[in-house]
């Protein structure tokens, strides 16, 4: 008779640790690369058929690709990576999450902890180095507080203001075998606790702010995003409801429709007349999970000076860090917008605001995002536009790459629902998008997802073609080529007396050949005439591509509002020569 004990199934190592609470929080996919310092894990993956791993050619493709899937679904993105340069090529997707308030869980191998301090083979100090970049880290050097540990990481990243996490996890603690439990409610510290709910009193006073307004605004960020669904619709509901014209952040775009009668478009330094004018000269002001960044303040001392300021924000941080408010509601938005329509509808009458909206007629009627057609070469509005129509009809989602094309794409790329547009906006990452979209069309496999890029962003991260070959993953990168760095050009013209400083790709590849070479497919297209049949064409195709849109190179982006200028002082696109246009720019004067 043996005298052995059963075997205890929550004993374990602490790579099957690792793999059991991924399975146990529900993530099925994984985004990383291999190195000495996670191999336990990667064996542990191996064995197992719950969650699929994604390899990538670069880390800071995988923790793009997870920024891609998190932002689609609503989800944690989750990361591996080894430690020392697996770990530092982390740091910009990290910055990038928290910029934009996207949660990931990104988990790093570390060197066995004796040897921690000596310098050793791929060691750096993880948890110094993206303390900056993270909402919280940890650095586990215990097998039995790895569970903990992990239960934790998930909820951080994922409740109050989203963001990234890391779990730096010594080799000896993977190989080690402890003890492990399912997530619980004692794994979260007590002093972490977001609040969720807002403010009665504060509700009130904003509701009667908002009855009593006569040139209303509600304004809109990701944070309505974040909070899920519901609090999309209940934004909308708003809207309808008072009546209000609506505009948004970048990171917004897609909580109201943009076919909606309310929508003024994106606001800030590239948005519409009508939006900038209106946050200038409103009454009322209803900020709704934004946080008031410089690219949509402009000169803040002069930003929207009459006006009185409701601030609903998760992030207590966030309120009066840049701009005063009359009335802060810290709580998650769709809990807030929630008790603000209950309490509208039973104790408000929705204002008149007829003369609010004749004044915004005029302003619409200048249609700040003209421009002149050519029939002899693509104009980048005229192919984003093409493209917007060219997907109808189709489940498609949207990620971009950094720079003139997005903003083009946020000016005439229509989204109608949230979790549809998956883009860069605080840090302002080149390179982002390729990853991104590997990431969107893993968590959706039958959906349309689009890159749109530029010749010189697309580059950084285009070795990630091979990922998506190898995954079968049919990403399309819509590339807007102009061989320039085109906000940088842009920029130089304007501000720089046209001193075109190395913002000139003189070297470009051909990328026809390159969609070819990493086992895609190419396309080139540059007459305005052609566009429309290569578009259709490229989506039929159930392979990654990258097209080749050749646009005329010296387009700038309008309408902008120069730096250090208010939202009244807006550049539009006139008829007006380049001479002209540097003028303006340098003299502060809107071409009104």
């Amino acid at each position: 008779m043996s005298d052995s004990k059963p075997h205890d199934p929550n004993q374990m190592t602490g790579a099957a640790m690792i793999v059991r609470a991924l399975a146990d929080h529900g993530v099925k996919h994984i985004f990383g690369y291999p190195g000495g310092a996670v191999l336990p894990i990667y064996d542990e993956i191996y064995q197992q058929s719950e969650v699929e791993h994604i390899l990538v050619r670069h880390e800071q493709g995988a923790g793009h690709a997870a920024e891609g899937y998190a932002r689609s679904t609503g989800l944690p993105g989750v990361v591996l990576v080894t430690s020392g340069p697996g770990a530092t090529n982390m740091v910009t997707p990290l910055a990038d999450a928290l910029m934009d308030s996207i949660p990931l869980v990104c988990i790093t191998g570390q060197v066995p902890t004796h040897l921690i301090g000596n310098d050793a083979f791929q060691e750096c100090d993880t948890v110094g180095i993206t303390r900056p970049c993270t909402k919280h880290n940890w650095l586990v050097r215990d097998v039995n507080d790895l569970a903990k540990v992990l239960h934790e990481a998930f909820y951080v990243a994922t409740t109050g203001r989203p963001g990234p996490v890391v779990v730096d996890v010594p080799k000896d603690v993977q190989f080690a075998t402890g003890t492990y439990h399912p997530p619980r409610k004692s794994d979260v510290h007590i002093s972490y606790a977001p609040r969720v709910k807002g403010d009665a009193n504060a509700i009130r006073k904003a509701v009667s702010l908002l009855a009593g307004a006569r040139k209303p605004i509600i304004y809109s960020g990701g944070g309505v995003i974040n909070s899920g669904l519901a609090a999309s619709k209940l934004l909308r509901e708003l809207v309808e409801v008072t009546g209000f014209p609506i505009t948004s952040t970048l990171m917004g775009l897609g909580a109201y429709p943009a076919s909606g009668p309310n929508w003024l478009g994106m606001l800030g330094m590239h948005g519409t007349y009508e939006a900038n004018m209106a946050m200038h000269d409103c009454d009322v002001m209803l900020c709704v999970g934004a946080r008031f960044d410089d690219r949509i303040t402009g000169r803040t001392d002069a930003f929207s000076p009459n006006s009185k300021k409701i601030h609903i924000d998760i992030d207590p941080s966030s309120i009066n860090k840049n701009i005063r408010v009359d009335i802060p509601i810290i709580g998650d938005c769709g809990n807030v917008l929630g008790d603000i329509l209950q309490v509208f509808k039973s104790e408000a009458k929705k204002p008149d605001t007829k003369d609010w909206w004749k004044t915004i007629a005029t302003w619409r009627a200048r249609n700040s995002l003209a421009y002149k057609k050519n029939d002899d070469v693509i104009l980048p509005q005229y192919a984003i536009q093409r493209l917007f129509e060219a997907t109808r009809g189709h489940d498609t989602y949207i990620t971009t790459e950094v720079g003139q094309h997005q903003m083009w794409a946020a000016q005439f790329f229509g989204f109608e629902e949230p979790h549809r547009w998956m883009t860069s906006g605080g840090l302002g990452t080149m390179g982002y998008g390729l990853p991104a979209a590997l990431g969107v069309q893993v968590a959706h496999p039958d959906s349309l997802v689009i890159d749109i890029g530029g010749d010189a962003s697309v580059q950084m991260t285009m070795q990630e073609m091979s990922a998506a070959v190898q995954h079968e993953l049919p990403i399309k990168i819509f590339i807007l080529n102009n061989q320039y760095m085109g906000m940088v050009r842009q920029w130089q013209q304007l501000l720089h007396g046209n001193r075109l400083s190395h913002s000139y790709s003189e070297a470009l590849p051909d990328f026809v050949k390159l969609a070819e070479a990493y086992g895609g497919v190419g396309f080139q297209c540059s007459k305005p005439g052609d566009l429309d049949g290569a578009l259709q064409e490229m989506i039929k195709v159930k392979k990654p591509v990258l097209f080749d849109c050749r646009v005329a190179a010296l387009e700038n982006c309008f309408p902008m509002i120069p730096s250090g200028k208010a939202h009244n002082e807006m550049l539009l696109p006139l008829e007006a020569n380049d001479e002209a246009t540097a003028a303006a720019f340098a003299g502060g004067k809107a071409l009104v």
